[in-house]
Order: C-alpha cells, then structure tokens, then sequence
C-alpha cells in the first residue's frame, strides 16, 4: 500500500528548479517523522539541503492546514529581523504533488524534544535555554503588526471568545465519542471568559521547545517553526500554552515536566517564567491565569481530536502515533478540570 504523503523527486525536482532562485539536482526527498498536521520534507539537492512543507492529502476541514498563512508570515517576521526560516517559493493548489506547499531553507540548529532539556548536560546552559524562549517570545509579542503588513492576518479583540467557538466546532466536527470531561470544560470557559482587554499581538499558536531551533553552540533560539495556528490574538494564550506543556506528565507523549524537580534540573518554576515574561513586557501581572491555562489545555484537546480523527480517516501525517491522540484527549480535558476545580 503506497503512502499517501510520499513525495517523488523526479515530479518535484524540474519545477523547484525554475520556481526557487538557485535550487539544482533534487536528490531525494525524506518526510520527517515528527509532525501531525502539515507533512515536512527534507530536500536534498546538488544546490543544497531545503525544507517543504505541504497541506496534507485527503478531505481537510475548514480553515485547516493553511499553508500560504504559514508561508506569509514567516516572510514577514524575517523581513523584521526575528528568528524564522528563510521562505523561498510558495506553490499553488495545482502543484506536480497536487497539494499546496512552500520551501525554506534549512536551519543547522539543535531541536530538543524533551523539555526537561536531558541532553543538557549544563543546568546553568538549561535555565539560559528557557531564559532564550521567554526572550524569544516576549519579542515576538513586542512586534509591530502593521509595520510589519500584518494588520489584516486575523481580527483584533474578542479573541478567546472567537477561538473558544471556532475549536469548539473542531472538536464537535471531528468528534468521535463523548468525553464527560471536555463537555465540562467546554461549558466553563463559556462562562468565565474574562472581559476582553483589548491586548492584541502576533501570537504563534503553538509555542513550545520542540518547535524552535537553538544554535549549536549557544543558548540562543535561531529560528521558530511551524506557525500554521499563528494569527492576531492575545499574547497570554502563547504564554500559558507554553507553560501547559509543563504541567503533563513526563511519562506522556507530550513528554511534561509534570513530576520534573525544576531547581534540581535548572529548570525556572511556572511562577519564574511567568514572572521573566512580564518584566520583559512591563506587565506587573497576569489576571485570570486559571482561564487562560484552561483555554490552552481545551485548544490542544481539540486539535489532538482532529489529528485522531485523520488517523481513523487513514489521512494523518503520522498514522501509528496519531491513533494515541484520542487518549490524550481526556488527559488534557481532566488535568484542565483539575486546575478549574482545585486552582493547582
């Protein structure tokens, strides 16, 4: 049975060849493993190494895997001088793989996967790495969105309220059986949405240590990938998004610091890095810190629901694995309800 997202070379190689400035001799094309959404390519060519990154095959949902949103935005952060891969050709629909795709170049980095930072020998160099990410992402929301030509890549204010309706109907639109936890989830966040503070920024969606690139020999954060959730929205959701991910058990999937000793591995606390954020924005705190953990742990629920649903669908990027994301569905509703319920 032959892959769906295989890629080959010798349709691909004549049209980068006079579609990307400079590109030569397509060698091979190696799909990454890693990834469940928009399946990433390795292009090794005469010219050089390059990656493509492509919408996946099959029936799509709605506003999904919008790969010319990535494409623009990534162009335009690396017009202002932040961290992202450099964007080199953005195909249409009608493409010789017969999917939209575009092409970067590729970034000789360090990607880490586990957040605990166990490669790392240094605890010293761990707590910098994560010092670079709070940096990282504090400039991010520090940009300007229209000196950047932004100002149109989503609709400002009423940002939770839009993003709760529009992966609330994700989740019942790749929905597969009733998990007593996410409906408890769904209604709370209806009911406790904060007022709208009328903050708006560039927010990347999906903020965490394995979608970045460090530089090799140095705590510093080279490049930023996978910007596919990335529109105008509020900051705070970037934020504790990112620090969701240390509140899952290290034992799971999403390999959490959940059961991690921070100070012992060099690791900030959530209070420290929440803290780091703030001195750099010159925030003096966050209110309604609950909400916004519980509307990240609720977005990631619903995503893990689509990516289950592809799998069942015999359209996801990574089959075998994905199978495993309907489990993590009730994980990320119950450890939600339990910050609700307890405030731990």
């Amino acid at each position: 049975m032959s892959d769906s997202n295989s890629i080959d070379a010798a349709t691909l190689g004549p049209y980068l060849e006079a579609n990307v400035p400079g590109f030569r001799g397509l060698r091979a094309v190696e799909k990454f493993k890693a990834g469940q959404s928009n399946p990433t390519y390795r292009l090794t060519a005469e010219s050089g190494i390059y990656v493509l990154r492509a919408k996946p095959p099959g029936q799509l949902l709605k506003s999904a895997h919008q790969v010319d949103r990535e494409f623009r935005v990534i162009k335009a952060l690396g017009a202002a001088g932040f961290p992202v891969p450099e964007v080199l050709h953005l195909s249409g629909e009608d493409s010789p793989i017969g999917r939209m795709f575009y092409v970067m170049a590729f970034v000789d980095g360090r990607i880490l996967w586990d957040p605990a930072l166990q490669e790392v020998s240094d605890p010293a160099e761990r707590g910098a790495m994560y010092d670079a990410m709070n940096e990282t992402l504090a400039a991010l929301h520090a940009i300007d969105i229209g000196a950047v030509g932004l100002s149109d890549f989503g609709r400002p204010g009423s940002y939770f309220e839009r993003q709760i309706a529009r992966w609330g109907g994700q989740y019942r639109a790749s929905e597969t059986g009733t998990v007593p936890d996410m409906e408890t989830l769904m209604s709370w966040l209806q009911t406790n949405q904060p007022p709208d503070d009328g903050i708006v920024s560039l927010v990347h969606g999906d903020y965490r240590l394995d979608n970045m690139i460090f530089a090799r020999d140095e705590p510093k954060v080279i490049a930023v990938l996978d910007w596919e959730l990335s529109t105008l929205g509020h900051p705070y959701s970037d934020l504790a998004y990112q620090c969701m991910q240390w509140r899952l058990p290290h034992a799971s999937g999403f390999r959490g610091l959940g059961s991690i000793d921070r100070k012992a591995t060099g690791l900030p606390t959530e209070e420290e890095y929440v803290a780091a954020y703030c001195r750099r924005r010159g925030i003096d705190r966050i209110d309604n810190w609950t909400f916004y953990l519980a509307f990240s742990f609720f977005r990631l629920a619903a995503i893990c629901q689509g990516v289950y649903k592809r799998a069942l669908d015999g359209n996801a990027s990574n089959p075998e694995k994905a199978r495993t994301y309907g489990e993590a569905v009730e994980l990320l509703a119950g450890l939600a309800v339990r910050r609700i319920d307890t405030g731990e």
